[in-house]
């Protein structure tokens, strides 16, 4: 018998499953001497004997013996399976009703990576853990089974008012390092100094879904499934699309007509990610579901930014979505200029384990070249002469652009800054990374910008920059920093979902897309503003965690009174079903699946749309177009009226 309330190493549980390994060394019985004769007239029943046991695997390791008893293909155990799962029932067990549930998740996730640690070492395997609850018993456990004291807040959080959170946390951070032998960086600095990610080093990734209304752990688990490279879903309740949908993607083939890959899982395990430079940069750290493998080496910095100090890192299971974010620092000191023509070299080595069990090593090299700022380029130039310069920012057709300028990624530089900001909120508080934020966009405008000094309606941003501010305006209005109305269990389901997705979908995240339908033609963009809001037309947002189709107030009247039921409303109807069926392009092609929300203006539901533009229409502005946003948030107007009052001080 498993108990729930403790905690079990895998010998030990390789031991209460019948799967120790025999009486001796190499499985052998009596210590590997030879049995004892049988004794007179039993010569049959010793003959018999000998059949069976040449008939049994010889020398079986615990491994084998759990991989025969306790995990098999599901051609040979499909049925078996099916009839279990259906004759499920719930647990008989009065629970008081002044009590929560008795659950012992923390345990049970122990049992089973031990299960593949014993079965299936160094090779690619999951573990899928479906919580409908928190964990309340045993090793892991978050809150007690007394009703009468809540599950933790982020106020609780903030005090160090929450006995439980700290030994779960230790004890979700030892299973990742249950049985390495070398010393990793803990993104819990401070509360355990782990070794180097078993399960990662093992290849088992462990996922979660978690279908629940009530907080189930994430925060806890989060540091497990980061270590191990496994996939995260928050829902409601097990009946939901999200879960049924995510579910089945995570088993997702690549087609057919794919070179070596067709008909493969798009899942590989046990990977690992080395990156070598020239030495004129070196690496200061990389952000996502990594863990640092503490390898030293001549291009590593001693600026450390995420998982530093190193330029190694496990990364445990991947898909074609996983995405890491890698900072660099250039060393080559200002005052001595590189040569002309010198190139800059950056080589990604990336080395899994297919689906297929094959391991694979990808080699990815990049080239580019270095500018030299001409001498005194790193000052703002002197303003202009009364009269000298045009319309267009006092630089215009005075000076020739510098190409780091001109190749700047405000897409790329948006999500690499939200990623450093998340990573900072785990050690400080989110008032002081804000503060943060706003000071490096201050920075980056008053480098980059056009304006004569103490200015601001002269300040001009060129078009690679011109849409960073907005992107800073919305991630400091985002969910990834501003905790409030979302649980610690949101909060860090959103970082890491934003911390392991790619550039398009991050972006997606941080500042919602939103397209408008009317009668005037076809869908078209919209700002993210409150003014876009109108009676007669219906608007898709999309969040990447929600699909929200929100009908304006005319529109949900007249689908209301059934026009669209009707043959000379034709178009009407078709105005209905378009965004239905954009939406359903959005939500097929992601994962984890986002919630399918329709709404009416005016109605509960439409705060998940209204939350989420820019407030430039609120109950304290003059009326005027679009819908009246509640709230005390300053809009992006006055957001960039302040940010050009600031860059331009001289």
């Amino acid at each position: 018998v498993i108990r729930g309330n403790k905690e079990y190493a895998p010998g030990k549980v390789g031991q209460l499953l019948g799967c120790g390994g025999g009486g001796g060394a190499g499985g052998k019985v009596n210590g590997g001497r030879a049995p004892p004769p049988p004794p007179p007239g039993q010569g049959g029943q010793q003959q018999h004997m000998q059949q069976q046991q040449q008939q049994m695997p010889p020398h079986e390791s615990p491994g084998q013996k759990i991989l025969r008893r306790f995990l098999l293909p599901v051609s040979e155990c499909s049925m078996t399976l099916e009839s279990i799962l259906e004759d499920l029932r719930k647990d008989p067990w009065p629970v008081p009703s002044d009590k929560r549930a008795a659950r012992c998740t923390g345990c049970a996730l122990s049992v089973a990576t031990s299960l593949l640690d014993l079965a299936l070492p160094r090779r690619g395997a999951r573990v899928m853990m479906f919580v409908g609850g928190p964990c309340t018993s045993g090793p892991g456990a978050i809150v007690s089974r007394l009703k009468t004291e809540d599950i933790r807040s982020h106020a609780d959080l903030g005090r160090n008012a929450e006995p439980l959170h700290k030994p779960a946390c230790e004890f979700y951070a030892g299973l990742s390092k249950r049985h390495a032998g070398g010393a990793a960086a803990s993104k819990k600095k401070g509360s355990t100094q782990a070794a180097a990610n078993a399960s990662a080093v093992s290849s088992h990734v462990v996922d979660v879904f978690a279908c629940s209304l009530d907080q189930v752990g994430i925060l806890e688990m989060g540091e497990l499934v980061e270590a191990t490279g496994g996939h995260m879903v928050l829902g409601d309740s097990f009946g939901q699309s999200v879960f049924k949908e995510s579910l089945r993607r995570v088993f997702r083939t690549f087609d057919d007509d794919v070179p070596q890959d067709g008909g493969a899982m798009q899942m590989a395990f046990g990977a690992t990610l080395e990156v070598l430079t020239s030495r004129e940069f070196k690496v200061s750290g990389a952000i996502g579901p990594v863990t640092s493998l503490n390898k030293k080496g001549p291009n590593v910095s001693d600026l450390e930014v995420g998982r530093g100090g190193t330029n190694a890192w496990s990364l445990g299971g991947i898909d074609p979505g996983t995405t890491v974010a890698v900072y660099f620092d250039i060393t080559n000191p200002g005052t001595s200029p590189l040569s002309e023509g010198k190139r800059r070299f950056i080589q990604f080595l990336t080395n899994y384990q297919h689906s297929n069990g094959r391991t694979r090593l990808r080699a990815t090299t990049l080239c580019g070249p270095w500018y030299n700022p001409p001498p005194g380029d790193g000052d703002k130039p002197a303003p202009p002469a009364p009269g000298v310069g045009g319309a267009g920012g006092f630089n215009s057709g005075m000076e020739q652009p510098s190409p780091v300028k001109m190749s700047f990624d405000q897409e790329a530089a948006a999500v690499l800054l939200a990623r450093v900001a998340v990573e900072r909120t785990e050690t400080e508080d989110v008032a002081d990374v804000l503060r943060w934020i706003d000071r490096s966009l201050i920075r980056l405008c008053a480098k980059f910008a056009d304006y004569v000094p103490d200015d601001p309606n002269s300040f001009r941003l060129s078009p690679e920059f011109s849409l960073f501010p907005q992107f800073v305006f919305h991630l400091r209005r985002s969910q990834f920093l501003q905790l409030f109305n979302s649980s610690p269990d949101e909060a860090a389901y959103y970082r890491y979902i934003l911390n392991k997705e790619s550039t398009t979908n991050s972006l997606v995240m941080i500042q919602p897309t939103l397209l408008s339908y009317s009668f005037n033609g076809p869908p078209q963009p919209a700002l993210l503003d409150s003014q876009s809001v109108r009676a007669d037309t219906i608007l898709l947002l999309d969040t990447f965690f929600h699909v929200v189709v929100f009908h304006g107030e005319t529109c949900a009247a007249w689908r209301e009174q059934r026009y669209h039921e009707q043959e000379e409303h034709a178009a009407f109807r078709n105005l209905l079903e378009a965004p239905q069926g954009d939406a359903q392009m959005i939500m097929d092609n992601r994962f984890p699946v986002p919630r399918y929300i329709v709404c009416d203006q005016h109605k509960s539901e439409a705060r998940f749309l209204m939350a989420k533009l820019n407030p430039s229409v609120t109950h304290n502005s003059d009326p005027g177009g679009g819908a009246q946003v509640f709230t005390d948030d300053v809009s992006l107007r006055v957001f960039m009226e302040h940010l050009m009052k600031l860059a331009v001080q001289s």
